[in-house]
């Protein structure tokens, strides 16, 4: 139920919930892959003349790649929401506008957008997650590679004069 009748609202604020598939038009184009329907619930209420106040939550989970290992990892998103709707948006830029003449308040574009600030930047597989060796790509977490550690390019003038001092020694 992401659509409220507006009118229904003169009785007292309304109990929303929904559950919006995770391959809902609505997030089609995401930069994330949900595991789950996103769970909507919440309570729309009245702020003022031509002012909607909604108090919820979003709920949901995720399947997204360590920043280090690139493991699949399951991620669960529970964001609470508090957003105001509006017929004049230029008194806060923050809120969604709603037109004068609406009958209707659609939650899809705040639900769209709440779950994409939810949905974290960096995900990590656990903590101590050593990460791929960068020069065989070996999943540090099982265990450490053959590699020898590449050397410090600040080093290198001292490495250079010590092969020429070994080098004199000959």
């Amino acid at each position: 139920m992401l659509r409220v009748e507006l009118r229904a609202l003169h009785d007292g604020p309304i109990e929303t919930t929904a559950d919006v598939p995770a391959d809902a038009p609505l997030l089609a184009d995401v930069d994330f892959v949900l595991a789950e329907a996103v769970h909507v619930g919440g309570r729309l209420m009245e702020s003022g003349a031509g002012r909607y106040y909604w108090h919820g939550r979003l709920t949901s989970a995720l399947t997204a790649k360590c920043r280090r290992c690139l493991a699949e990892v399951s991620v669960k998103l529970d964001a609470e929401v508090r957003t105001l709707f509006t017929e004049d948006p230029a008194e806060d830029e923050t809120a969604y506008a709603v037109a004068p003449e609406a009958g209707e308040l659609d939650l899809s574009d705040m639900v769209r957008e709440e779950l994409i600030l939810a949905v974290p930047e960096y995900v990590l597989c656990r903590e101590e997650c050593q990460g791929l060796c960068a020069q065989c790509g070996k999943d540090l977490n099982d265990g450490p590679c053959s590699c020898r550690p590449a050397p410090d390019p600040r080093w290198g003038a001292l490495e250079e004069l010590k092969q020429r001092l070994s080098h004199d020694e000959e």
